[in-house]
């Protein structure tokens, strides 16, 4: 029977990305820690991938996947065995399966990895003494009735047939997992894992007897949804299975309470064919075989399973893999309703107050059902920080080898959750920090030494919660940062003036390194050093809501300091006017307010300063920065302090209209091509109002 993959080709894209990704993880922490838990998971790792693989069809990818499974195996055999080499060399298969996988996720065939099989099965023959047997994706041929294969210890290939027999046994392979709830399919490539019809393969040896089967997946298995499904298929092919413990549908999720599970079988094969039938099953353990006659009271067993399933199961997390689009969807309609409730407030503020009190009421519930839906769908948005960070160590080891750096990592705070909207746009910004920490922020190791550092470099990233905001900080012990080598760079490429440069301070000069060609890298690396990068940084942090500090001390290191808001489909504004428009800063950029006589203000050349503290702040009209006519205003007017990409500025404005939490929404052609609009939003009032990004416009 041939059966349709294409319908399993996301979800195998998916989590063997997953698998292999994490076993880089594993690989670095191995190098780092070492372990015999970590070498396990990697073994499972490549397990796993192998597995799907196979059932899959994809023998590219099963074959080198194999071929990492036997060297880690040798590894966890004799862990003397891993030295720098080793670790480069499987680091190098992990992502040439990575690639591999991305290419039949783009429906092209896996690259070619001849090279580096040979370079694997050269490096297991040479650890263990013997050459590694050949494995294969089994071909699509008819299944015979034969003797269930002795198992093997895992790792080990599949030997090679005897003299005389027709082929060699199949090696061993899994589906896909289920963890969304959808269960595996048999792939013509793979009738290991699904037998033909019963009548083929049945053994009738005997009478047909039913036999009570119980079985338990063990507690470490990654896929027990995997293992219970490829055990009722096995039983299956045996005979008629009954009294299923738990149902079809819990078992291949993976519901498992206790990992047990209990069956009735009729069968011909005997207690030795259910044996061998579930022999070579691996991380599943055969807890007893009972025949029967008529159907039993509940065993033990079955009755705590069941009762398990009964008292713990309802209150079990259930997960499923939801699309990001669908989310953004629900998070756009959501917001649409809040426009609309805030808009129903309004128009009853209109009515008589006889009649108003029922609307208001109403208004009010629907406000707070609103509410409610939009925190459900934010809650369903967060993610760990890990998402990213898990990625960090890898991208350590890689850029420390290359530029000759000893570099020890360390990450906290990953488990905080993040909208994933703003985890998507910080993977870029976060990796281009760690290059500039390692690349120019850390010294050689002959140099620290000189220095009287530890020769390994420290990076390390911290996240924390505060308030309504997430930190994240990257901080490195290097040679820190020059300000005045900063205000010179930026001097020269005609960035500030002279007297903006006299007046900075040090911590307004460490920001001179975002401004686009601003560098004090002695040497330009293809990893950093070209003076562009810490204003996308910027730009991408700002773009969130959120606001980046960099504070550095002489020979002591460096501190990239992100402030980010919890979510960005909610944001705070301070609503200002100008003429018959209003406009929305960001209060995250808002520095303060103040009135002041603009005639009175002291001027250089044709700017106006406005006195802030102890600092005297160029002065912007807001309605010449957004095109709109300028009339000539006298007396006392307001200004918004805000913070600009040289330093702090003054807006000019006409009327402070006060803070409001709004919706954000995204803009749309062509007017997201305008610089300076960052969004738009809608007033309770139906009135649109753009969203301003101050540095972008004064940049313009």
């Amino acid at each position: 029977m041939t059966m349709d993959m294409s319908r399993y080709l996301g979800l195998f894209v998916t989590e063997a990305s997953e698998h292999l990704e994490a076993l880089g993880r594993d690989l670095v922490q191995l190098e780092k820690e070492g372990g015999p838990s970590v070498v396990d998971s990697m073994f499972r790792h490549a397990h796993s991938v192998k597995g799907m693989a196979s059932s899959m069809g994809f023998e590219p990818i099963a074959t080198l996947a194999h071929r990492v499974e036997d060297l880690v195996e040798a590894v966890r055999q004799d862990s003397s065995r891993l030295n720098r080499e080793l670790v480069d060399l499987l680091l190098a298969a992990a992502d040439t399966l990575l690639a591999q996988v991305r290419s039949v996720a783009e429906n092209q065939p896996p690259d070619d990895a001849g090279a580096l099989l040979s370079q694997l099965a050269s490096r297991v023959s040479t650890l263990t003494g013997q050459a590694p047997a050949p494995t294969r994706v089994m071909k699509a041929t008819a299944l015979r009735a034969t003797p269930a294969p002795v198992p093997r210890p895992p790792g080990v290939a599949t030997p090679p047939p005897m003299s005389g027999s027709g082929a060699a046994p199949p090696p061993r392979a899994e589906p896909p997992s289920p963890r969304t709830g959808m269960p595996p399919a048999p792939a013509p490539q793979a009738l290991a894992l699904a037998p033909p019809a019963p009548a083929e393969v049945r053994l009738e040896t005997g009478p047909q007897v039913r036999w009570v089967v119980k079985v338990r997946v063990v507690p470490s298995c990654q896929v027990p949804g995997v293992r219970a499904f490829l055990v009722h298929k096995r039983l299956s092919a045996l005979g008629t299975v009954s009294e299923l413990r738990p149902a079809l549908e819990d078992l291949k999720a993976g519901r498992l309470p206790d990992g047990l599970i209990q069956c009735e079988v009729e069968t011909g094969a005997g207690e030795v064919g259910i044996q061998g039938a579930l022999r070579n099953v691996s991380e599943v353990e055969l807890l007893s075989i009972k025949p029967v006659i008529s159907a039993p009271a509940p065993a033990p067993v079955q009755a705590a399973a069941t009762e398990a399933s009964r008292a713990g199961g309802e209150a079990a997390p259930r997960t499923v893999r939801v699309r990001t689009e669908l989310l953004d969807y629900f998070l756009d309609t959501v917001g649409e309703l809040m426009l609309a409730t805030a808009r129903l407030r309004e128009v009853g503020k209109e009515l008589p107050e006889n009649v108003r009190p029922p609307l208001e009421e109403g208004v009010y519930r629907l406000h707070a059902l609103v509410k409610d839906l939009h925190d459900k769908v934010m809650s369903a948005r967060m993610t760990p920080l890990s998402l990213i960070t898990d990625r960090l160590p890898r991208a350590a080891r890689d850029i420390a080898r290359k530029r000759g750096r000893e570099v020890d990592l360390v990450i906290t705070g990953a488990e905080i959750e993040l909208d994933r909207a703003i985890l998507d746009e910080l993977a870029d910004p976060l990796m281009h920090i760690l290059r500039n920490c390692i690349d120019h922020g850390l010294e050689p190791p002959e140099e620290r030494a000189v220095a009287g550092k530890n020769p390994q470099g420290k990076v390390q990233v911290s996240v924390r919660r505060a308030r309504d905001r997430v930190v994240v900080e990257v901080e490195d012990d290097g040679r820190g940062m020059s300000a005045e080598k900063l205000k010179a760079a930026a001097l020269a490429r005609g960035a500030i003036s002279a007297e903006t440069a006299a007046r900075m301070s040090d911590r307004e000069a460490f920001m001179l390194s975002c401004l686009p060609g601003v560098s004090t890298a002695k040497d330009v690396t293809d990893i950093s050093g070209r003076g562009v990068g810490m204003d996308a940084v910027k730009r991408v942090v700002e773009n969130v809501g959120g606001t980046l500090e960099i504070d550095s001390e002489k020979g002591r290191g460096t501190r990239f300091t992100l402030r980010l808001p919890l979510t960005v489909a909610v944001v705070h504004l301070l609503l200002v006017e100008v003429g018959e428009e209003v406009f929305g800063l960001p209060i995250a950029k808002v520095v303060g307010a103040m009135e002041a006589d603009a005639q009175e203000l002291s001027r250089s050349r044709e700017t106006a300063l406005l006195p802030h503290g102890n600092t005297l702040l160029p002065v912007h009209e807001l309605d010449a920065l957004v095109g709109l006519p300028a009339p000539a205003r006298r007396g006392v007017r307001p200004f918004v302090v805000m913070e600009g990409d040289a330093g702090k500025v003054a807006l000019a404005v006409d009327r402070l209209l006060g803070q409001e939490e709004v919706v954000l929404k995204p803009l749309s052609r062509p007017l997201d091509l305008l610089p300076g609009l960052s969004g738009v939003t809608i007033l309770g009032s139906g009135r649109p109002v753009f969203i301003l990004d101050v540095p972008r416009l004064l940049s313009a």
